[in-house]
This record gives C-alpha cells, sequence and structure tokens, in this order.
C-alpha cells in the first residue's frame, strides 16, 4: 500500500499532468481514497515528526516526540478536513457546481501531496528549512488537475487554482508554522 502511495505522491508532484489525467479515470468507492492514500500519508507524517523529536534533539525525549507527533496529526487531520470543507463551499458558492465532499476531499488530498512530502522530510531534517519555498509549486500541481480532474472550464481555471491553492496552502501549512 505503502509503495503506491509513495508512486502517486511521486507522479502527482513530478508529473502532474500526467497524473491527473491518471487520477480522473481511477474508480474509488466510498471511502476508499481516505482510507488508502489520506490516512496512511497522515500516519506517516506523525511517523516523522515522532522520529524527528528524537533524533534530531540533543535529548532523547519521548514525552517531546509523543505530544510533537500528536499535535502534527491532529494538525494534518484538521487541515484536510477544513481544507476539503471550505474547497466545496467555495465550489457551490464561486464556481456554482453542486457541492461534492468526496471529490473536494480527494482534490484537496492528491493536490496535498507535495505538502505532505515536504513534512516528512523537513521533521526529519529540520536544517532543510529552505525547501518550503517548493509549496509555492502547489498552484502548478492544482492548476493542471483543475481541468481534467475537476472539469473546470478554462475561463475559470486561473480564479480555482488560485482559491484553491491558498486554501490548501494555508490550511496545511499553518500548522507547520509552529515548529
Amino acid at each position: 500500500m505503502y509503495k503506491e502511495i509513495i508512486k502517486w505522491v511521486i507522479a502527482i508532484i513530478s508529473q502532474p499532468g500526467k497524473a491527473w489525467d491518471m487520477l480522473s479515470r481511477k474508480e474509488e468507492k466510498g471511502d476508499e481514497f481516505l482510507s488508502r492514500f489520506i490516512y496512511p500519508l497522515i500516519g506517516l507524517v506523525t511517523v516523522a515528526a515522532f522520529l524527528g523529536v528524537l533524533f534530531t534533539r540533543k535529548e532523547f525525549d519521548v514525552e517531546l516526540a509523543l505530544k510533537s507527533s500528536i499535535k502534527t496529526l491532529v494538525a494534518s487531520f484538521g487541515g484536510f478536513y477544513l481544507g476539503a470543507y471550505l474547497l466545496n463551499e467555495a465550489w457551490q458558492g464561486l464556481f456554482k457546481r453542486e457541492k461534492d465532499m468526496k471529490l473536494c476531499q480527494r482534490f484537496v488530498g492528491y493536490s496535498s501531496s507535495l505538502m505532505f512530502a515536504l513534512n516528512v522530510v523537513l521533521m526529519l531534517l529540520p536544517e532543510f528549512f529552505f525547501l518550503r519555498i517548493f509549496i509555492l509549486y502547489t498552484f502548478y500541481i492544482v492548476w493542471e488537475g483543475a481541468g481534467p480532474y475537476m472539469q473546470v472550464e478554462e475561463k475559470e481555471r486561473l480564479k480555482f487554482a488560485g482559491i484553491t491553492t491558498v486554501i490548501i496552502v494555508l490550511f496545511m501549512l499553518m500548522p507547520g508554522l509552529r515548529y
């Protein structure tokens, strides 16, 4: 399962256009996306937070590592669900489409792949803080997915990409600013 997750994360980051085309054809039933992609990815970030505190600090403090991992777990879940909820509301309010929470969850989840990957790397290697600049690449990932995955018309694509990127970056990055 983790092999497939890593494959999708790498595909979304390295070739977002091609990855979104493949994802738009992928059949996902019910909450399969959550249990086979988001939850394991959030688990990976949580484990990275635990190990990062254990092995990057001068002292070996399990309590601090547990606190960090719990904070990361809650922030990742909260950021994901809040981002999906706000995109769903914007989907209806700004883009005049019918609400579809599952679609918005999948889009926010796949679009956040770069954010999750960067969080794992930065928790294990905090001295590479300069990698946070690559968060801006999220705009391109969202831009590429707007057409094939969300069926956004070309004239609304920039507006959709801008709003969605702000939602994703704001709610996925805000918890990360505390570290």
